[in-house]
């Protein structure tokens, strides 16, 4: 169980990320409070505050996790892919030597990895954060958080298909590479490709077109 100091939202936030509350999933109060040893008032807060940025919806008078259907897919694939190319090209000018050299050590410690989905997504999300904040600009930060938060709404992740984590961590490097050189353009290119070639593989297991290994 959960220390009760914990951040409510954030500890529903993060279920939801992790696929523990599945799109259509009922979430009930005392449930939530028992399972992460928190009071109600701080869960019902966190509850009210994932309505509001349309992470629940509204079944009758329960709150469930909402789903997204095929074009809200690709809608949110489309502006996460802009948003992420605008910070890795931001990186690649304002990165410091520091940061750089944490993305380049995610990178080597990601391989490690490969094999196991769910471990990936959580290094994925925690190395396309890290590019958000190298990028030092508060605005687009928030932004893509914003983006991040609808992507826990994904049912499933696009590193469970087979020989994407492989694939996935050869595009990490590349986007590093880039950001390190400090070529702007391709830094940019190099993450919407990422995005782009997620999406598909996505669609792709959607299909069942490719192999989950979940």
């Amino acid at each position: 169980m959960k220390p009760p100091q914990t951040d409510a939202y954030s500890l529903i936030l993060e279920a939801i990320d992790m696929g523990e509350f599945r799109p259509g999933d009922r979430l009930v109060e005392s449930d939530l409070a028992e399972r992460f040893g928190v009071s109600r008032t701080p869960i019902r807060e966190a509850l009210q505050r994932l309505e509001t940025q349309s992470l629940l919806t509204r079944d009758g008078r329960s709150l469930i996790v909402a789903s997204l259907d095929h074009n809200q897919r690709a809608e949110l694939y489309v502006v996460r892919a802009e948003l992420e190319g605008l910070a890795a090209s931001l990186a690649a000018r304002h990165a410091t030597p520091e940061e750089v050299a944490v993305l380049r050590g995610m990178v080597e410690q990601d391989r490690a990895l490969i094999g196991d989905p769910s471990k990936m997504a959580r290094a994925n999300r925690r190395f396309h954060k890290q590019i958000h904040l190298a990028s030092h600009n508060r605005f687009l930060v928030q932004q893509l958080g914003l983006v991040h938060r609808s992507m826990a709404l994904m049912a499933t992740t696009s590193l469970a298909a087979e020989g994407r984590g492989e694939v996935a961590i050869a595009e990490h490097d590349a986007i590093v590479s880039a950001i390190e050189a400090g070529e702007a353009r391709m830094a940019h290119d190099a993450l919407k490709a990422h995005i782009s070639k997620a999406f598909v593989t996505r669609l792709r297991l959607e299909s069942g077109e490719v192999k989950s290994t979940l």
